[in-house]
């Protein structure tokens, strides 16, 4: 997650200090941040603001996937206040004192990732992470974290509230598995699981407890129910791939283990690979998607080429020299994650393999 960026913003001297460490803390995480103060306390690696807070913090909060605020959290959520619409769909908001002392996670803790943004980021500066969400006081995974650390979409939002509070308050919750859906059961800790074929049986299950989770690949059309369930649809995930004519088929592996622990996404989510056509000839390719156990798609040229996309790096030139499209691994992932799809990891490079990974609707 935040393939937006975070910015990280200061209001003193002091606060451009920790802000720039923050940064650094940042980096060694692999997540993309930018510091801004006012011009009078920038530095090498802080961009200066020309305006006051509340006109940044408004043309900033809808491009960004994290704010960082070093400063007093009551500055940061008078400013941030007006801009409020989701859980959903707020970045995450963090404050941090000038000293680095305490990381507050202030909004969007689960599905925004400021709960985890805050444990980077008080790792790497030195300081405590406050976390005040109820589950994670209690120990437990809300659904929303569910949603986040599995790639799932909330399709019944309105759910959340009564089936978290069920969690806290310590009722009998169950996860459902419905139909064929591919969860890895070892990221879901503390609830009982079932499976179900269908949405109708789905709820049976849950009529037996006091509220639940459905997850599903397909979405589901279910009435009002009397117990409190909330569906999670599970994204499309696909790998794209490119790779040297003298690469192994371990060496493809590999690369894709760490592509894929880079992104927190286990090999169970992963709906498909991708790669150009002209790779149907290449044993090595075939044969470590083969070992990972999922089908491999392949794009012509041409439908590669077509695509145009906010999410693309810059084309190689060597690759276009070679075969006709300024890069492979983003634009097939891209293509076949389908609508709405998004890259989550960019190009990664390892011994001569090229990984990116989507997530499409």
């Amino acid at each position: 997650m935040f393939e937006r960026g975070v910015a990280v913003v200061a209001i003193t001297r002091r606060g451009v200090e920790t802000a720039l460490k923050i940064k650094e803390a940042l980096v060694c995480a692999g997540v993309t941040s930018t510091v801004y103060s006012p011009k009078k306390y920038t530095q090498h690696g802080v961009v200066a603001v020309e305006k006051k807070l509340p006109d940044f913090i408004k043309d900033t909060y809808n491009t960004v996937d994290g704010l960082v605020a070093v400063m007093a959290t009551g500055i940061i959520i008078r400013a941030v206040a007006p801009h409020l619409e989701s859980k959903l769909t707020d970045p995450a908001v963090i404050g941090v004192d000038v000293t680095g002392k305490f990381v507050i996670s202030l909004l969007s803790g689960h599905y925004g990732g400021a709960n985890e943004l805050s444990k980077i980021i008080a790792k790497g500066i030195g300081g405590t992470a406050v976390i005040t969400t109820a589950s994670d006081v209690t120990g437990k995974q809300s659904v929303d974290e569910l949603a986040r650390i599995l790639h799932l979409t909330i399709q019944n939002p309105e759910s959340l509230a009564p089936v978290n509070a069920a969690i806290v308050n310590g009722d009998r919750l169950v996860v459902v598995l419905n139909g064929d859906v591919k969860i890895p059961i070892n990221q879901i800790g503390g609830y009982e699981m079932k499976t179900a074929k269908d949405g109708d049986e789905a709820l049976e299950i849950i009529n037996s407890y006091d509220a639940g989770v459905i997850i599903t690949k397909e979405p589901l059309s279910i009435a009002k129910f009397v117990k409190p369930f909330t569906i999670l649809k599970a994204k499309s995930i696909v790998v794209g791939l490119g790779a040297r004519k003298d690469s192994t088929a371990d060496s493809i592996i590999e690369a894709v283990d760490v592509a894929l622990e880079r992104v927190h996404v286990p090999l169970e989510r992963v709906n498909c690979f991708a790669t150009v056509d002209i790779k149907r000839s290449s044993v090595p390719m075939v044969k470590a998607v083969e070992q990972l156990g999922r089908p491999l798609e392949f794009l012509s040229v041409d439908t590669l080429r077509s695509l145009n996309h906010k999410d693309l790096s810059p084309d190689s030139e060597m690759v276009q020299e070679k075969i006709g499209v300024g890069g492979v691994c983003e634009r097939a992932a891209l293509l076949v994650a389908g609508e709405n799809s998004k890259l989550i990891l960019k190009k990664t490079k390892l011994n001569g393999v090229t990984v990116a990974v989507a997530v499409g609707e």
